[in-house]
């Protein structure tokens, strides 16, 4: 079974249970067949330049949409649970940003959470775009 954890505020209207369902389905089309988990978190702004400059080095106000983080990546930052399972790594997701280009877009924000965090997922496969 294919665990997605989400971590949001509740300021963050995200419907976890979509967003779950969806990566999900993409893990299982990839053919994760063990148990596995993802952890996927929605934040702010100030949160997402954090990411950025902590693990890509940036200087500035660059602000991400999305980022994604193979266990290898964080070097044990983030908490998992006991072993057992196949750790598929970590999600981030900017809700401000995520916002905008939806509005921009004009599609629901849980369709584009729900492309954001297929795209991250993506990454996390190995799966990467130029």
């Amino acid at each position: 079974m294919i665990r997605v954890n989400v971590k949001k505020q509740a300021h963050y209207p995200v419907n976890s249970k979509k967003l779950k369902t969806s990566l999900r389905n993409f893990f299982q089309a990839q053919g994760i067949v063990s148990d596995a988990e993802v952890s996927v978190a929605i934040v702010g702004k100030a949160k997402m330049l954090e990411y950025g400059k902590d693990y890509l080095q940036e200087k500035g106000d660059k602000l991400h949409n999305v980022l994604s983080f193979t266990p290898e990546e964080t070097k044990g930052k983030f908490v998992y649970p006991p072993d057992g399972l196949l750790h598929l790594g970590e999600i981030v997701i900017c809700y401000p940003k995520l916002l905008e280009e939806a509005q921009e877009e004009g599609v629901l924000i849980d369709e584009k959470a729900i492309e954001l965090a297929v795209h991250a997922a993506t990454h996390l496969m190995g799966i990467h775009h130029t």
